[in-house]
C-alpha cells in the first residue's frame, strides 16, 4: 500500500511485458464509500491500458461488500481480483480483514463464493502460512481446503506466518522464518491447485529455483527496490524468445515520454520518479542517480529533464 500505484505499475510494465502486475490493496469500504463520488472511485480503480495483465487486490471481510467491489473491478477491466488474507497491519486487523482472517477460513470461503458469484474473472487469495500459534502445516492445509471448496483455485502464499501481536508490519515481513517447505508441500498435495510463492526472493536465480516446486513467484519489495530484476522475465520465465531485454537507459527514456504526458495533466514529477530510484541498484553511479532525482524532483515546474540530467551525470562518471 502506497507503493505499487499506477505510475509504479506503468514503470514495471516497460521492463516486463508479461509479468502479472498487482495493485496496492484497496479497502472495500473506500470503494463503496466513493461509489457516488465518481472521481474518487475512478482514482481507486485507475490504471493505464498498457498494464494488462493486471490484478486488483481487495481488502475486506464482508461477503456482500466484496462481491459488489469485485463487480466494480471486473467492470473496470482488470484481469483478476485478489482477496488479501495476508496483510498484518494494525489498521487491517482492526477492520477485521487481512491476515487475521486466516483464523476464519469459513468466512473467507463465504467471501470467495460471493465474489465468484458476481464475476467471471479469476478470484484468487493471497495468504500467509499461518498466524500467531496457528503455524503448523495442518492449519494452512485446512485453511486452503475450506477456501478451495468455495471455488478458489489459485493461492499466493507468503511463506512466513504473521504475528498479530508484538511485531510491526515491517517486522512481519522479515522476522518470522521462511518456510518454503510448507508451500512446496501444499502444491505437492494439491497438484490441481495453482500455488504461487512469495517472501524473501531476491534474485532471478531464486525465481527459477522456486518454479521447480510451484506454479508462480510473486516478487514484492525486491521488485520495487531493484526493479531491473524483472528485465529477463519475459525471455527466460515466459519463454518469449523474441522478447527485448531493454537497457536501463532505454527504460528511462521511455518513462520520460510517460512523465511529460502525466505532468501535462497535473501530476507532479516526484509522484512518478520516486518509483524509479532503484533502477540502477548495484550499478556504478546509482547514488548519483538517486540523489539528483531526490533533490530536484520536488522543485516547481520540473519535468522529465530531471531524469535525463540524472542519467547524464551518472553515465559521465
Amino acid at each position: 500500500m502506497g507503493w505499487t500505484d499506477r505510475h509504479a505499475r506503468y514503470f514495471f510494465r516497460i521492463i516486463s511485458e508479461h509479468a502479472l502486475l498487482y495493485t496496492e490493496m484497496v479497502n472495500t469500504g473506500a470503494l463503496l464509500h466513493n461509489r457516488q463520488k465518481v472521481g474518487n472511485q475512478k482514482r481507486l480503480l485507475a490504471y493505464h491500458a498498457s498494464e494488462h495483465p493486471v490484478a486488483l487486490q481487495l481488502g475486506g471481510s464482508d461477503p456482500q461488500a466484496l462481491a459488489a467491489c469485485a463487480a466494480m473491478v471486473e467492470d473496470a477491466g482488470f484481469d483478476e481480483v485478489n482477496l488479501n488474507v495476508g496483510c498484518p497491519s494494525d489498521r487491517v486487523k482492526t477492520g477485521q480483514f487481512g491476515a487475521c482472517l486466516m483464523a476464519k477460513p469459513e468466512l473467507v470461503a463465504d467471501c470467495v463464493a460471493a465474489m465468484k458469484g458476481e464475476v467471471k474473472i479469476p478470484v484468487t487469495v493471497k495468504c500467509r502460512i499461518g498466524i500467531d500459534d496457528m503455524d503448523e502445516y495442518v492449519a494452512l492445509e485446512n485453511f486452503v481446503s475450506i477456501v478451495e471448496a468455495a471455488g478458489c483455485d489459485a493461492f499466493i502464499v507468503h511463506a512466513r506466518k504473521a504475528w498479530l501481536q508484538g511485531l510491526s508490519p515491517k517486522q512481519n515481513r522479515e522476522i518470522p522464518p521462511l518456510r518454503y517447505d510448507y508451500v512446496y508441500r501444499l502444491k505437492k498435495e494439491k497438484p490441481l491447485l495453482s500455488v504461487s510463492i512469495n517472501g524473501g526472493i531476491k534474485t532471478f536465480e531464486q525465481m527459477q529455483q522456486q518454479l521447480a516446486h510451484v506454479d508462480g513467484v510473486m516478487i514484492g519489495r525486491e521488485a520495487y527496490h531493484n526493479p531491473y530484476i524483472l528485465a529477463g522475465v519475459d525471455k527466460l520465465i515466459y519463454k518469449k524468445a523474441e522478447a527485448e531485454v531493454k537497457s536501463r537507459e532505454q527504460i528511462v527514456l521511455q518513462m520520460c515520454e510517460y512523465i511529460d504526458s502525466e505532468i501535462s495533466q497535473g501530476v507532479a514529477l516526484h509522484s512518478i520518479s520516486r518509483h524509479m530510484l532503484g533502477l540502477f541498484q548495484g550499478q556504478r553511479g546509482a547514488r548519483i542517480w538517486r540523489r539528483y532525482i531526490s533533490e530536484n524532483s520536488h522543485l516547481p515546474g520540473v519535468d522529465s529533464e530531471v531524469l535525463k540530467t540524472a542519467l547524464d551525470k551518472m553515465l559521465s562518471i
